[in-house]
């Protein structure tokens, strides 16, 4: 694991240095200005989404459950959306309002997953679909508000394509105290859901508390894609893609499945906004179609590999 985490630093740290080249002062504004605050926003980003989705994937029994395919991404978007285009700035509790209308748009759309998965009949099947459903039903509502709206629909609109585009360091603080909460409780967790794989059965007899693990599993992870759609927009099919990759390339380090799906997201990230810099000099490509391309294709073989005998 050590190793892994290596290679991932250097990676990201590498990420960077690629780009147009520049000389003299704009060339030390573009650095820590402009790509290391977006790098560092990445890594956040990309280790708490896919860290939510391995995390999701545990507690409801589904290797296809991601923060997108259970619709909490779409959730927040539309909690974010709602918030943003209300022109409030900050909550009853303190909070950005834009933060909090994600988390209780996340939660609402998780949640409503969570008890169609606790129902006895619902099949894996049942709840992936229910998910898609809300899915796009939520990015519908998303869409008709921003054909509606009269003021900030261009920012609005830029902003739920996915960007990790900013100046200077603003979105990392921002980001930082969430992003460091989520990934904690859940990773302090990771005995406990490591156990949890093996069955519920199995976690009760290991004293393992299986509706509280999954009801701070499921606020933590709406809080964490909350943050991270508020400041970002919607990044979709992180925490599908690296889980799932993280499961072929290390099939028995299960101990370290957490630990190694958020060193993996975060890498993921930030090679994909990356990407989206620099495959076509003096255009950039929004980072969630980065994801969104490679994700759909994941989507898909892993829903025709299910179905192998």
């Amino acid at each position: 694991m050590a190793v892994v985490a290596l290679l991932c630093l250097v990676a990201c740290g590498v990420a960077p240095l690629l780009g147009p080249p520049a000389t003299g002062e704009p060339a030390a504004f573009v650095l820590w200005q402009l790509r290391v605050p977006r790098l560092l926003v990445a890594m956040m980003v990309g280790g708490t989404l896919s860290l939510v989705g391995a995390s999701f994937q545990i507690i409801f029994a589904n290797p296809l459950a991601s923060e997108s395919t259970v619709g909490t991404i779409s959730g927040a978007a539309l909690g974010a959306l709602l918030a943003f285009l209300s022109g409030v700035t900050i909550g009853p509790s303190g909070l950005p309002i834009v933060v909090l209308g994600a988390f209780i748009g996340a939660l609402a759309v998780t949640l409503a997953l969570a008890a169609l998965a606790a129902h006895g009949r619902a099949r894996t099947s049942d709840i992936l679909l229910a998910g898609i459903a809300l899915s796009l039903a939520a990015s519908a509502v998303s869409s008709v508000l921003q054909a509606m709206a009269t003021s900030n629909a261009s920012l609005a609109e830029k902003w739920s394509l996915g960007q990790l585009a900013q100046i200077g360091y603003r979105g990392v603080l921002l980001l930082l105290p969430f992003t460091t909460l989520v990934v904690g409780v859940l990773l302090l967790r990771a005995r406990a859901f490591a156990t949890l794989v093996a069955g519920e059965d199995q976690a009760h007899s290991q004293g393992v508390d299986v509706r509280s693990l999954r009801a701070v599993t499921l606020g933590a992870g709406a809080l964490g894609v909350g943050a991270c759609v508020a400041w970002c927009g919607p990044i979709p099919f992180v925490g599908l893609i690296v889980p799932h990759a993280v499961r072929l390339l290390f099939p028995s380090r299960q101990r370290f499945f957490l630990p190694l799906s958020a060193i993996g997201g975060a890498t993921f990230l930030a090679m994909c906004d990356t990407a989206a810099r620099v495959v076509f000099p003096g255009r950039e490509i929004p980072v969630g179609a980065v994801t969104s391309i490679l994700g759909a294709p994941t989507l898909i073989w892993l829903v025709l590999r299910r179905r192998v005998p």
